[in-house]
């Protein structure tokens, strides 16, 4: 019992086994730490652990100070209890230190470090003829084979908890990773001891990591049934079976493991590090609906110290950014847009929480999103940021350029657009880089080895077109520009004209060469339209009257078409024509590429392929003049006839029918119809008998009767 003359409390009487249950191991440090503390508060310890109870002087001048003897005294005490609660493994790092005090730091930081997290079994036992052992279980596990693998557990009944692979995995681990293996994960439980369900691998992980890893959701319900301790036994990375289920994007997993994770337990699993690491992983993985929840709670637990990790939280918001940006046309799909919702809305929590923090510290945090968000044009990601921290418009880059000059550099619009927000935006326009490169210097330059080479690739179809769209971008920035400030001259003493012409060099020569490329290849194809067209033109389909000269169906509506939309054929592929030669003997002067060009290639193109549709019109007219009511002949092909018999006999009843309507089959029908014709010599013969039977006027129609009968054969 404690005295009360004694200046520091030495409790000698307490049986530290009755507060602290378990021994500091591998994987229960945040449990024991939690055990450890509330007996030394009850107690009125804690300060030798803390620093709060310095030690007095050791001497008072030659002779020895009375107060320091019973700090000491009780300081060992608080040694001594430590101590007591040591598993060997931890033990051997830690039992020479003099005080609690250097004791207990050297545990707060072995949490992190090699020596706490050493497997507590011998790996060089681990040799080849151990695991050889163990290859018939291993085998069973992966194969699922429960009957071999009772059996050889039979035999040896403490295979169970033993290390069986490589890398200290048990049979319990290897089922676990597949939901396959459920009615396995289930016989083995019944075998072993909820000590050894903890049991980590190499790696620091157990059965409920592995579980989680791989989205066995019931498989890791039996594991937590038979141990609830699991859900909160960290990996040697400090990892909780919900941080690798978060990490690894298991949605139903996290669901669970939250449920059965307790956040009473140290370290908290919503506080600092932790709360943070699940974030993180969430936000990995785009659970963002999970996410946003954990965000809030792990906010009313104060971010403060959870915002040390300045890299981890830039990543939280920079993942988002990368998700929003992925689904900019598509966004009508309802999973896809719920994402995007919810990558919103998880910015404007974490912008909400990062906020409150001291200002230089925020700026640091969200330096990196603006930057990135402003290169890859996510406008909604800047809009929440500058919502919640409007001092990050004034954020730089390495280079001292603002989110405007990262817009204009990489061509984001979207992202420009925002200046219109903006009241002094005259100042963000004239600021310099470390260059003394203004907004139009930046909107001028091109370096075609980098990002933008992509970006402005994906921005236009062809090198002309993309010269363009430089040149509307550099006079879309020119227009928010002080007339003073176009002249400006940087340190390579150019202006931005110059730069931008220095800079697009390179494509405006393939600019030029695609234009021409283009034009040719069109031109030819407009000059094979009018050689169609034009002969079309003089040889019209049915022919002409032999006796008049005039088409024979001159009267009909189809020919009315065929002739207008051959005419109008003609008229666009010969403008297409000229239009194409026009690009092809011009200046290709950079200017050319803003208007002139670009015009005359839209007029060259619309022409032919107007030229195209009107050619094809007359196609379909000439079709009806020759077929007319007949066009099942074209559509069913002539295979449905096959199994007839036909004579000449038919094929003339068949033409009379279609002359009675003034309607001429083609040459090239007759020849379908009297390919399945059995035609033998004395056919031949009868060609021109057939020709008088049907009473036919004109040597064309004559000869086409003759023709089709001839080649049939």
């Amino acid at each position: 019992m404690a005295s009360s003359s004694l200046k520091f409390p030495y409790p000698s009487g307490v049986n530290v086994g009755d507060f602290v249950t378990v021994k500091l191991s591998p994987m229960n440090y945040y449990i024991w730490r939690s055990m450890i503390l509330d007996l030394l508060k009850i107690h009125g310890l804690n300060g030798f652990i803390d620093g709060s109870i310095p030690p007095p002087p050791e001497k008072i001048g030659e002779a020895e100070n009375p107060d320091f003897l019973e700090w000491k005294k009780s300081d060992g005490l608080v040694r001594r209890w430590i101590l007591s609660t040591l598993s060997e493994s931890v033990l051997i790092y830690v039992h020479r230190l003099p005080t609690a005090k250097e004791m207990w730091v050297t545990i707060e930081k072995g949490s992190t470090q090699p020596f706490l997290h050493e497997i507590e079994i011998d790996h060089k036992g681990l040799t080849e003829a151990n695991l050889s052992k163990y290859i018939p279980l291993s085998t069973a596990a992966l194969n699922n084979d429960w009957e071999k693998a009772k059996e050889f557990l039979e035999k040896e009944p403490n295979a169970v908890r033993a290390f069986i692979t490589g890398v200290s995995e048990t049979a319990l681990m290897i089922a676990a990773r597949s939901s396959d293996r459920l009615n396995f994960v289930r016989e083995l439980l019944v075998k072993m001891d909820p000590p050894d369900l903890a049991l980590p691998n190499f790696h620091g992980l157990n059965a409920l990591h592995m579980a989680a890893g791989s989205s066995n959701t019931e498989a890791a319900k039996l594991i937590v049934e038979k141990n609830p301790l699991l859900p909160n036994i960290f990996d040697k990375s400090l990892s909780l079976p919900l941080h690798v289920a978060a990490l690894f994007g298991k949605r139903e997993m996290v669901l669970y493991l939250l449920s059965v994770t307790k956040e009473d337990v140290e370290p908290k699993l919503f506080e600092g590090e932790s709360g943070v690491k699940l974030v993180h992983g969430l936000v990995a993985s785009g659970l963002y609906g999970i996410q946003i929840t954990c965000a809030i709670i792990v906010g009313r637990h104060r971010l403060g110290t959870c915002f040390d990790n300045t890299l981890m939280c830039q990543h939280c918001i920079h993942q988002p950014v990368q998700d929003i940006l992925q689904f900019p046309q598509i966004r009508s799909i309802q999973d896809l847009k719920t994402t995007n919702y919810h990558a919103v809305e998880l910015v404007k929590c974490l912008c909400s929480e990062i906020v409150k923090l001291d200002h230089s510290k925020a700026s640091v945090i969200l330096g990196v999103p603006v930057k990135t968000a402003s290169c890859i044009g996510v406008h909604e990601i800047i809009e929440e940021i500058l919502g919640s921290f409007p001092s990050a418009i004034y954020l730089t880059d390495e280079m001292n350029r603002t989110l405007f000059h990262l817009a204009i550099v990489n061509r984001r619009e979207n992202i420009f657009n925002i200046i219109y927000q903006v009241e002094h935006k005259h100042v963000f326009l004239r600021a310099q880089d470390r260059l003394m490169n203004n907004c139009l210097h930046l909107a001028g330059s091109l370096d075609l080895e980098s990002q933008q080479k992509l970006n402005l690739r994906n921005s236009a179809a062809g090198a002309a077109l993309q010269v363009q769209r430089e040149l509307q971008w550099f006079k879309a920035v020119e227009e928010f520009i002080l007339k003073q400030d176009k002249e400006q001259r940087n340190s390579k003493g150019q202006t931005p004209a110059m730069v931008f012409t220095e800079s697009h060099q390179d494509l405006v020569k393939e600019g030029e060469q695609w234009m021409k490329d283009t034009s040719n290849s069109c031109t030819i194809v407009a000059a094979l339209i009018v050689t169609i067209v034009f002969a079309a033109a003089i040889t019209v389909p049915g022919g002409n009257n032999g006796d008049t000269g005039f088409p024979m169906f001159m009267s009909s509506a189809a020919f009315i078409v065929f002739a207008l939309s051959d005419a109008l054929a003609l008229f666009a592929s010969t403008s297409s024509v000229l239009m194409f030669l026009s690009i092809l003997t011009s200046r290709y002067g950079e200017a050319d590429f803003l208007y002139a060009l670009p015009k005359r290639l839209i007029i060259g193109l619309a022409t032919l392929f107007l030229s195209i549709i009107f050619m094809m019109v007359a196609f379909g007219a000439t079709l009806q003049i020759v077929i007319g009511n007949r066009g099942s002949w074209i559509i069913i092909p002539v295979v449905a006839l096959g199994e007839k018999k036909f004579n000449h006999k038919e094929v003339v009843r068949n033409y009379q029918q279609v002359s009675s309507g003034r309607r001429v089959v083609s040459q090239l029908s007759y020849a379908e119809i009297v390919k399945n014709c059995e035609l033998n010599r004395e056919d031949l013969t009868r060609g021109k008998q057939v020709a008088d039977t049907m009473n036919v006027r004109g040597v064309i129609e004559w000869k086409r009767v003759v023709v089709c009968i001839r080649e049939s054969v």
